[in-house]
């Protein structure tokens, strides 16, 4: 069986947004939690970047906060460029 969540300890960058949406769309972990039926403790650690969740849990996410993807997304751009 499949984890629906992902360690990334190892990273030092927040790659989610969740903590800014829920708090933009004046909604709680455990509102959330509710409407994805996780556990409250799963959704906190997904609003921290302690965890993050899988991609198809994001569009669960996304749908009940009646946002797009990609704003539950910090944006990852690198200072390289490609020369040809």
């Amino acid at each position: 069986m499949h984890s629906n969540i992902y360690n990334i300890s190892y990273m030092s960058k927040d790659i989610n947004r969740l903590k800014v949406v829920l708090a933009e769309k004046k909604r709680t972990n455990k509102w959330l939690a509710e409407q994805l039926g996780k556990d409250p403790g799963t959704v906190s650690k997904w609003c921290t970047n302690t965890m993050q969740p899988n991609l198809e849990t994001l569009v669960e996410i996304a749908k009940a906060l009646e946002v797009d993807v990609k704003d539950l997304l910090w944006s990852i751009k690198t200072d390289k460029t490609i020369g040809y």
